[in-house]
Formats: C-alpha cells, sequence, structure tokens
C-alpha cells in the first residue's frame, strides 16, 4: 500500500500537466456505457497508455482512456472503461485511478456497470441505482499496510453508496418518467459467467444483480472519502430455472441500446448538483 501513493501522485501530476481543472466528479463508464464521454464539453482526452502507473483495459468494448472537461457547467473526468481483477490486475490496480480523483480534488465518484439481472421483477435494459453491495470477489484492495495518508486502516462501510445521491437519481428518475429498481450488487471475481447454483446462491444471500467489477472501486472510494452513486443496466437474465448460454455480443447490444436512459440519467443527477 505505502508505493500506492507514489503511484497515485506520479498519475495525478501528469493529468494536471495535460489539464489544469479540478474536477468536482469522477465517472467510471462500465461496458458500452461510453456515449457519455461523447457529451463532456472542452474535453482533454488522455489515453490510459499515457498516464503513469495506469493500467491498459482489455475488455471488450473499453475505450481506455480519460475524458477531462466539463459536463453540464460540472468539471468531471471519466473513464471510458476501467480494470478488472479478472485481466490479471491486482485489486490495488484496478482502483488506483479512484484515488487518482481524489488527488486531483474530486468530491464524488459515479460509477455505472453491465450487470446479470437475478430479481424476478427485472428485465434486460433496465437500470437499477445501487443501494449496498456484496463483496464475493476473494480479494480486497484494501489488503496489506495501511497508508494513514490514503484513508483509515477500517474504513466504514455503513453507507458505502450515498442516500443523498440516490434520493436524488430517483427524483430525476420520476421526472424522467423512468423505471429505476433500487437494489443490490453482488460482485464476483469472472470471467466466467455463473453457474445455475452460483445464481441460486446468489440470489439466497441477497442480491438483485451480479458483475465482475465496481465493488473494488466503492471500497477505495469509502476508504478516501468520495461519495458514491451507483448504477447498474441490466444486461441479461440470470434465472437458473430459465437459464440460456451467455451472449456477449447480445449483452453489449443491450448495454448500447439502455445506455441513452443512464446517459439521461446521470445528466440530470449533475445538473442538480451543480445548481
Amino acid at each position: 500500500m505505502l508505493e500506492i501513493y507514489d503511484q497515485m501522485q506520479a498519475a495525478a501530476d501528469y493529468i494536471r500537466s495535460r489539464w489544469s481543472h479540478q474536477p468536482r466528479a469522477g465517472i467510471i463508464l462500465g461496458t458500452g456505457l461510453g456515449g457519455l464521454a461523447n457529451e463532456i464539453a472542452d474535453a482533454t482526452i488522455i489515453d490510459y497508455e499515457e498516464i503513469p502507473n495506469f493500467p491498459q483495459s482489455t475488455a471488450i468494448s473499453h475505450a481506455g482512456r480519460l475524458v477531462c472537461g466539463t459536463l453540464h457547467g460540472m468539471h468531471v473526468l471519466a473513464m471510458e472503461g476501467r480494470f478488472h481483477l479478472y485481466e490479471g490486475y491486482s485489486l490495488k490496480q484496478v482502483t488506483l485511478p479512484v484515488r487518482v480523483m481524489k488527488a486531483l480534488g474530486a468530491e464524488l465518484l459515479i460509477v455505472s456497470n453491465a450487470c446479470g439481472g437475478m430479481n424476478p421483477y427485472y428485465g434486460c435494459g433496465d437500470l437499477m441505482v445501487i443501494d449496498d453491495h456484496i463483496n464475493l470477489m476473494g480479494d480486497n484492495p484494501l489488503i496489506g499496510i495501511n497508508d494513514d495518508r490514503l484513508g483509515p486502516r477500517f474504513p466504514d462501510m455503513s453507507e458505502p453508496y450515498d442516500q443523498r445521491l440516490i434520493a436524488t437519481a430517483q427524483s430525476v428518475a420520476r421526472g424522467l418518467d423512468m423505471p429505476l429498481h433500487r437494489g443490490v450488487f453482488v460482485a464476483v471475481s469472472g470471467p466466467n459467467l455463473e453457474t445455475r447454483a452460483e445464481y441460486r446462491f446468489l440470489r439466497a444471500v441477497g442480491a438483485d444483480v451480479v458483475g465482475m467489477s465496481t465493488v473494488p472501486e466503492v471500497i477505495v472510494a469509502a476508504h478516501c472519502g468520495l461519495r458514491v452513486l451507483g448504477l447498474s443496466i441490466v444486461t441479461d437474465i440470470c434465472f437458473p430455472d430459465t437459464l440460456q448460454p451467455a451472449n456477449v455480443a447480445e449483452i453489449i447490444a443491450t448495454a448500447n441500446a439502455a445506455e441513452p436512459k443512464l446517459r439521461s440519467l446521470v445528466t440530470g443527477v449533475l445538473r442538480q448538483l451543480a445548481e
């Protein structure tokens, strides 16, 4: 953990050399959800490979670049593509960008993902605001010696997702006449999809949706004091008794089709926060 501070500072210093503003929000755009970056005005675009200590995104449909600019009057940093444990990166590497956002001055993190829906009331293309999560990745980005400059040894997780931001998202969704579920996200390591028995287990322990990301970033956000809004697009239905083979192309297509709804929701939230 001790070397993470120096890695964070080097990355932040490089981004400052390319973009002089202080972001209020960091945004992580998941699978098929990169369209929001096109709305960022006065954008400075930095490829991940240019940023010191940043991993390279290898996931399908992830552009692998940082977009710095203004979105509805608010300075933001948007990640077009994230990193995953299943790519072979440690969770410290996966979550480094969150620490960089904090070092640059961000106050809040908006994180999005594509996920499998296990709640029988959810359908493909539905949106869910994350109320809580379950970490079943078998790892934690905070394992190791704690650097008190980054956060406390034992960060509280009683409210990892900010209730005021959740309420704002729900208010925006109502104004848009957009259904928005509120539920629990469970993270697994991947990259394989789950078995029927695993879906039954995950539903039984209280999860509404399942994915392979988000939770590590949120743990680090809690560690460093960022407020978090988490949003999921349900891209496939994972009912054990009617389970069909996963089709990655269809999952990405569903994410792309639902992305305008997510974009409207996020921009609506940012407008309210900017007022």
